[in-house]
């Protein structure tokens, strides 16, 4: 199999072989931190990054529902190649910056939710299960450690950026 290299950095940042159980435990234990930043910490840009707060959780939504998407199909055997995605296009018509802190945190809770549950819900032989997206080869297993990972890959900075400020 042919690793995602571009997403090697979150694979690396989410060891765990039960991505079910990591993203659960993630959801409990670490998705709360993002609730320690103010709307008005959550609004600005902080240099050196280009993105607000509000944009950060807003794309974190948007990339794990692209993930349990991918997950989904190649758990149910559908192999067909999936496109990779734009997450510059998507910021650029998201609006991320118009809605409150708390409305975005608490979709991405959501969406988290939902995820969790996909994750529980596939039999055991589906995690190994492969597709194609973004020219990459992908287990159902990694797709569900990148989400792990890349949130918190984003959590660390976002914590960071909250610190300093």
């Amino acid at each position: 199999m042919t690793e995602p290299a571009p997403f090697q950095r979150y694979l690396d940042l989410a060891p765990e072989e039960n991505c079910a159980i990591a993203l659960q435990i993630q959801h409990e234990q670490e998705f709360p931190k993002f609730q320690l930043a103010t709307e008005e910490q959550a609004s600005i840009v902080h240099p050196p990054y280009q993105w607000t707060i509000k944009e950060v959780v807003g794309h974190l939504s948007d990339t794990e529902r692209v993930f349990a998407y991918r997950a989904l199909r190649f758990a149910r055997g559908d192999t067909t190649p999936l496109p990779g995605f734009d997450q510059d296009a998507y910021m650029l018509t998201a609006n991320f910056n118009e809605r409150s802190y708390e409305e975005l945190v608490q979709e991405l809770n959501w969406v988290r939710q939902t995820t969790v549950e996909l994750f529980h819900t596939l039999p055991s032989d589906a995690f190994e299960r492969e597709g194609t997206a973004s020219g990459f080869s992908w287990t159902v297993r990694n797709l569900g450690r990148c989400c792990v990972g890349h949130m918190r890959h984003h959590l660390e900075i976002v914590q960071r950026r909250v610190s300093a400020a």
